[in-house]
């Protein structure tokens, strides 16, 4: 049997038969690309909605949420390693739900979303979307929370049966992407572009890791990237890095770290920036970019009040704010 090359993502990966790509679970069997994990997640849970990280995508709601084993890139400081740098035959628990138990299960949990999340799911591509299909026809919602490392072609595809994604920029710095996570930063950038076009909802999330990628300069660069690219009502997600995996040699973020990359997105023209990891912080509730009226407050993952109008506006100014609310 000849080799076949994956078309997935930009790895390119050359398969071998009986060989697996660089995400462990995409193997050649008899010269068509299998993923070994379809139908066999390694992970289940019941999550906020606020925990994917998505603030203004039916905030507060219940999510199905699911992996499996694998993941394209190769982050030192990823903290779901234990089921991301892993193969499907490697983990010690292994579920088993095809897309119609996935579907009737999140149902049954009273869940009208599910989120393929933890892992990477661009690796579990085809699970997504079978699934995906079958949550929509329920009228359900589908949610993509991913690092991005996906051909354009395969993308589009995918949106079809996406609702809304949170986007992880490691860094808006290939360097960082080659040394740190193991890939490229431009296919990252076009997916977020892509979604746009595709009409998913979209919130992006940037890991500030001390020294490595909290340079001002780097995210104001960012910052008005996704400003001009994707929208200035795009929230931003700025997350506190804990020791993990391969990175146990640096600290937490500092606050004042946190405080600043915030300052200086707003300062480039991002409405909604937020401020994730740090419990209590008043960088984790959403606030009118006219009136500065609170919105949704947030403790942690939690709701502690709701003020928008059911329709989505600000109820002192009317403001429209962007989002899925209803």
């Amino acid at each position: 049997m000849s080799a076949v090359t994956c078309e997935l993502c930009p790895r390119a990966c050359v398969i071998p038969e009986g060989g697996a790509g660089d995400c462990r679970i995409r193997v050649n069997l008899g010269g068509k690309l299998r993923a070994t994990t379809y139908g066999r997640p390694s992970a289940i849970h019941i999550d906020p909605m606020e925990k994917k990280p998505l603030y203004h995508f039916h905030p507060g709601a219940p999510v199905f949420s699911i992996a499996t084993a694998g993941c394209n890139l190769h982050c030192l400081n990823c903290q779901n390693w234990q089921i991301s740098q892993r193969g499907g035959e490697e983990m010690e628990q292994v579920y088993r739900a095809d897309p119609p138990d996935l579907v009737k299960a999140a149902k049954e949990e009273g869940c009208k979303a599910i989120a393929y999340t933890y892992s990477d799911p661009i690796v579990f591509y085809e699970y997504v979307y079978d699934s995906g299909e079958l949550a929509h026809r329920e009228g359900m919602y589908n949610v993509f929370v991913t690092a991005g490392y996906i051909n354009r072609k395969p993308l589009r595809r995918l949106c079809k049966v996406l609702d809304a994604s949170n986007v992880d920029i490691k860094a808006f710095d290939d360097g960082f992407y080659r040394r740190v996570n193991g890939g490229t930063l431009q296919p990252v950038l076009d997916g977020l572009v892509t979604m746009r076009e595709e009409g998913v909802w979209i919130e992006v999330t940037n890991l500030l890791i001390p020294t490595l990628n909290d340079d001002l300069a780097m995210i104001r660069k960012m910052a008005r990237w996704v400003r001009d690219e994707l929208g200035e009502g795009t929230p931003m997600h700025f997350s506190r890095f804990h020791p993990e995996y391969r990175m146990r040699n640096l600290p937490p973020t500092p606050g004042r770290t946190l405080d600043r990359a915030r300052k200086e997105a707003m300062d480039a023209g991002l409405q909604f920036v937020y401020v994730g990891n740090v419990m209590g912080h008043e960088g984790g509730s959403t606030y009118c970019p006219r009136d500065g009226t609170l919105l949704i407050g947030r403790a942690g993952f939690w709701i502690t009040e709701n003020n928008l109008t059911a329709d989505g506006r600000c109820p002192t100014c009317n403001e429209k704010i962007p989002g899925v609310w209803t």
